[in-house]
């Protein structure tokens, strides 16, 4: 290749590097993220927990697209929440128009004190106006939990621990009506959609197992079939290709005991649908999310953060456990700390920032993804609050 030729294809590369660069540096459009804020609950250095009195609970909704870095707060609705359940009791629907929000539990005197008891209120909140807000309450079944939200953004499935049930609600613009109660016969933790919208599984907490069902229209059916995943299983997520299942299964009915636990590994493409590869991921994983490319899946450990400063598996901070996956075989290829007590856990729609709530130092870990590879930037978002759930658009 002659001088001249090579000449123009420096420049050439250099004005593309640059324009790349450029585009690169311009902000972003807003994507929202969603917040609930538990300030009745906290842990004290003995390891008990302290129920504080009510009235103090938020719903915070989260600009995680216009400098994806930096996320800030943009909306702060004054809504009761509870970190009693999955962080996963929270969503926004695909169309970004609507975050839904279940309050598992309300609060209640007692004596001198409170106690918690089960709620059944989901808040439908308008992400469409300046600033969002409230338009709606629907009432449910007791203490609802893990939500999810189809991809069609027409239904969404919400998991009821106190009265061993799935609730089934249509979205119809900006109206959410609950149009049928499938009983699954045990507690269930969390229920997830498969992204074709045909199929849902949900996590049998006490049993150990993941229920199959199935989705016709807005007619939800349990199959009566389980798998035996983990011990205690809490959260789950679907593969965007939909060919995986991943259970996190917390080993100690919601908290760390010093033992290590797996996030089970289920094909969705057998036929049966079965188990195939339990995970070892480490101390109590509780949040839980996969990115949405598909490569890349993390669960968030609490490692003891919230018990007694004595207990031989006590951290200050919890983690993150990075696992890889390629076709149907998922590993575990990193761990990143992150602060005390974190909770949930969300992906930036393009997969290259993770934002980890921590509980107990009430802000959000920015976290940045290269290839398999998550960093901690230090970058903390202080919040008004604890942050007990966390969810981003439906994808």
């Amino acid at each position: 290749m002659n001088r001249i030729a090579l000449s123009v294809l420096f420049c050439a590369s250099a004005l593309l590097a640059a324009c790349a660069n450029t585009t690169a540096m311009q902000p972003g459009k807003p994507e929202l993220m969603v917040v609930g804020i538990d300030n009745k609950v906290t842990w004290g250095e003995d390891g008990k927990l302290q129920l504080l009195p009510p009235g103090h609970d938020a719903v915070l909704i989260v600009d995680i697209g216009s400098d994806p870095a930096n996320p800030k707060i943009v909306a702060n609705l004054p809504l009761m929440n509870s970190i009693f359940g999955p962080p996963t009791n929270l969503g926004i629907t695909p169309d970004g128009q609507l975050a839904l929000v279940a309050n598992s539990m309300d609060w209640a005197p007692d004596g001198a004190g409170w106690k918690a008891v089960p709620d059944n209120k989901l808040y439908v909140i308008d992400l469409t106006t300046s600033p969002p807000k409230l338009i709606d309450t629907v009432a449910v079944g007791k203490q609802p939990s893990g939500l999810s939200i189809n991809r069609a953004g027409n239904l969404a499935l919400i998991a009821n621990r106190a009265d061993n049930s799935i609730s089934v609600l249509s979205i119809q613009g900006k109206q959410v009506k609950l149009v049928d109660t499938v009983a699954m016969g045990e507690q269930v933790a969390h229920v997830v959609f498969t992204p074709d919208g045909k199929r849902a599984l949900a996590n049998k907490f006490p049993g150990h197992k993941m229920a199959l069902l199935t989705v016709d229209g807005q007619k939800v059916t349990y199959t009566k079939r389980d798998l035996p995943v983990g011990l205690w299983p809490y959260n789950a997520d679907v593969t965007p290709d939909g060919r995986l299942a991943l259970s996190a299964d917390n080993g100690n009915a919601g908290a760390a005991d010093g033992n290590v636990d797996t996030v089970s590994v289920i094909d969705l493409e057998a036929k049966p649908e079965r188990v195939i590869d339990k995970v070892v991921v480490g101390d109590a994983p509780e949040g839980f999310a996969i990115s949405p490319t598909g490569r890349l899946a993390v669960a968030v450990l609490l490692r003891g953060s919230n018990n007694a400063k004595t207990d031989f598996f006590y951290n200050r901070n919890g983690s993150i456990a990075v696992l890889k996956i390629d076709g149907k075989k998922v590993s575990k290829v990193g761990e990143v700390e992150v602060r005390g007590l974190p909770e949930g856990a969300v992906f930036s729609p393009d997969g290259r920032w993770i934002y980890v709530g921590n509980f107990l130092d009430s802000d959000v870990s920015v976290l940045r993804v290269d290839g398999d590879t998550v960093t901690n930037t230090g970058t903390l978002v202080k919040l008004p609050g604890r942050p007990a759930s966390m969810r981003g658009r439906t994808q």
